[in-house]
């Protein structure tokens, strides 16, 4: 026989022994974890059958547990969303496990861009190149093959030039939870993005 509407969180959950709250931040840890990238708020609240706002007391309860418990996670905001990731005083313990081969770093053009990008966008390669005052094409294919930057359409005047946007990899590497997070220009000197 159908049932004639879908199941509650609960149910879904029983015949769990714990109480609600506990199984739902083993669901939410568990879920931070297996996705392996940014989980939206609204993802939360529809995965664990809850408010937007629920799933937002939830990764804070979650966070605070982590600290109590000494487990070595905590939760990142970033890129409009949610990541598990190892607690920043147990990173050091950690480097002789996790050293990757290091990408090739970006070269002092590709930063200037990728800053310029961060800061203008939508903006054309034109602009750069009048801001840099030195040719970005190389540049702007090397921000993309990396993924920090991407055509996100073309600009209405003549000629359509593509317009160039950050990406969200762009907000993960750089580990800002939008881009309003950007540090604050002064006098309009990009310097100090650069500098971090």
């Amino acid at each position: 026989m159908i049932p004639d509407s879908e199941p509650t969180f609960e149910e879904v959950l029983e015949p769990s022994p714990q109480p609600v709250e506990t199984r739902l931040l083993e669901v939410l840890s568990a879920a931070l974890l297996a996705a392996g990238r940014p989980v939206k708020p609204k993802e939360i609240g529809h995965l664990l059958g809850l408010p937007t706002e629920s799933a937002h007391r939830l990764i804070e309860m979650l966070k605070k547990r982590f600290r109590e418990s000494a487990l070595g996670f905590d939760i990142e905001a970033v890129a409009g969303g949610y990541r598990l990731i190892v607690a920043t005083d147990v990173v050091p313990a950690l480097e002789p496990l996790l050293s990757p081969p290091p990408l090739p770093t970006l070269s002092n053009a590709a930063l200037e861009t990728l800053a310029i990008v961060a800061y203008k966008q939508p903006i054309t390669r034109g602009e750069i190149e009048l801001m840099r005052g030195a040719g970005a094409g190389s540049t702007l294919e090397t921000l993309q093959e990396r993924e920090l930057v991407k055509v996100i359409g073309r600009k209405e005047v003549i000629g359509r030039p593509m317009l160039y946007a950050t990406t969200e990899k762009f907000l993960l590497e750089f580990g800002l939870p939008a881009l309003e997070n950007l540090p604050p220009l002064e006098d309009g000197d990009l310097g100090g993005f650069l500098r971090g």
